[in-house]
């Protein structure tokens, strides 16, 4: 696997990502989607992208569930947001972004707002 530095950051970042729009919200078998996960990390993947409205959370949930099992440290994660959750959480106000920003970290089981954000 190739890597590329993130900015000005420390950051190797794997020039592939995994993402999780169709697979993870619910396109496939949770244990094939578990497994997949699991074959990124051996040929080196450590991106992940995801999104709030993937499966309404599903998604995040699913790689929470699989990434906790991986320190924090090995890989990053990257998600969206925008579109609706319900009828009255969408859009990108700052108090959307902050609310959203709450469950997806608790969805994908990390504390992200504890980690210093490095300058691109």
């Amino acid at each position: 696997m190739k890597y590329r530095q993130l900015g000005s950051s420390d950051i190797q970042v794997s020039e592939l990502a995994l993402g999780s729009w169709l697979t993870y919200a619910g396109g496939v078998e949770q244990e094939q989607a578990k497994a997949c996960i699991h074959r990124a990390f051996d040929v080196g993947i450590n991106f992940f992208d995801t999104a709030n409205i993937y499966g309404y959370g599903a998604a995040e949930s699913l790689l929470g569930e699989v990434l906790q099992n991986f320190p924090r440290s090995s890989y990053i994660l990257a998600t969206k947001l925008y579109f609706p959750m319900n009828e009255t959480d969408r859009g990108l106000s700052a108090a959307q972004v902050s609310k959203q920003l709450d469950a997806f970290l608790k969805r994908l089981r990390t504390n992200c707002r504890s980690v210093p954000i490095p300058s691109l």
